[in-house]
């Protein structure tokens, strides 16, 4: 069983304020391309197709344009999608009975009422059949209606994937793939984030991996660099494309897995992807980096550090001349080291007694009353107690 493991497609997302229509529709082209060539039994998407909950119409008609294409390949291919966190479920449910009929499965919302259950598609090669389950994008109180009565409902997200697995009585002498979007962690470790994901404050969306375990494969989306959760077959294929300055060091490849007899682990195989322009971090003195321009980069996304420690003359207007996706210019001299040391020193605070001192002088033009103050040191105090 062989099936292209992609996720995160975030189609219509900007990049500062490029858009990234172009480069997204290039690069599910080269998509197109793997699955003509390498006959993948199917393509499984991991979640956020889309980059908001509510798409532009283009971003809609490159996702439809990519589904058709997909379709008409022949000899068929099956193409498994979830929800992710930015996806509308309701949007991506729509119309996805019909869908069915032509070999593409989206699941956009979790179980949430009783008789309820995750959708499985179960596609079969010469070894037998492989059941994959679809498990889109949840938090715990989207599975309210599942309970019993007298049952308590799982609290955390670690809870509620594994109360919505378990339920599922999943065949372990098969072989089965699962597919899902959430932020896994194992051991308690962390995997590597991007500027360009959202999580929520405190960890309180991590999930351990502990119900995972029993699967051939878990196809992961939501973090945007490739990597495994602790062991091989659970992983993050990444994204496509590079969404943010802090990816510009990541290599993107398309994430190829086939799966043997039943016992028998995982084999990912990565593929080079070619983007229609990079992003790159380029660091130097100006006059250096209009000398390094060349044909072959001047259109890539750049993030631009100047380390001249003379403020050079109108040095956006100098760089736009060689560069045509200039995302960011920053300066890295003596000065700004200096003044960023001077900031770092005005922000330590000896308690918060000073610093509302500060605040109201500043607001109200005097100083505390002797009342006031005595007034606000017993809260103070009141709070350290508590």
């Amino acid at each position: 069983m062989k099936f292209f493991h992609l996720s995160d497609l975030h189609i219509g997302k900007q990049l500062h304020h490029y858009s990234l229509i172009e480069d997204q529709e290039h690069i599910l082209n080269e998509v197109i391309g793997y699955v003509k060539e390498l006959a993948p039994d199917a393509v499984v998407i991991a979640g956020d197709i889309y980059d908001k909950s509510v798409p532009s119409a283009e971003a809609v008609s490159l996702f439809d344009e990519f589904l058709t294409r997909l379709a008409d390949i022949q000899p068929s291919t099956a193409v498994l999608i979830i929800s992710g966190n930015h996806d509308s479920a309701q949007r991506l449910d729509y119309a996805s009975r019909i869908l069915g009929r032509q070999n593409i499965h989206i699941a956009g919302s979790v179980p949430s009422q009783k008789g309820e259950y995750l959708k499985k598609v179960t596609l079969t090669d010469e070894f037998g059949e492989v059941d994959f389950y679809l498990l889109p994008f949840m938090k715990p109180g989207y599975i309210r209606g599942l309970q019993e009565e007298g049952e308590e409902l799982p609290e955390t997200y670690s809870e509620a994937v594994r109360y919505v697995l378990e339920r599922e009585e999943i065949d372990t002498a098969k072989r089965n793939v699962l597919v899902s979007h959430q932020f896994y962690t194992g051991n308690g470790g962390v995997p590597d984030t991007c500027d360009s994901e959202l999580f929520s404050v405190g960890g309180i969306d991590n999930v351990e991996i502990g119900p995972l375990m029993g699967f051939e494969y878990t196809a992961l989306g939501h973090l945007h660099g490739a990597q495994q959760v602790q062991v091989p077959t659970i992983r993050y294929c990444g994204t496509l494309l590079k969404y943010s300055v802090s990816e510009a060091g990541h290599t993107k490849s398309l994430h190829v897995v086939e799966l043997g007899a039943k016992g028998k682990e995982a084999r990912v195989t990565l593929y080079p992807l070619h983007p229609l322009r990079d992003v790159r971090t380029i660091r130097g003195e100006l006059t250096d980096i209009l000398k390094s321009a060349g044909e072959e980069n001047r259109d890539d996304y750049i993030s631009v550090t100047l380390t001249d420690e003379k403020d050079p003359y109108r040095p956006k207007e100098q760089l736009e001349k060689v560069y045509s996706h200039i995302l960011e210019i920053r300066m890295d001299n003596t000065r700004t080291r200096k003044r960023l040391e001077e900031f770092n020193d005005e922000a330590e605070i000896a308690d918060p007694l000073t610093v509302f001192q500060d605040f109201f002088q500043e607001i109200q033009g005097r100083s505390l009353s002797r009342e006031e103050y005595g007034y606000l040191e017993h809260i103070l105090e009141q709070v350290k107690g508590d």
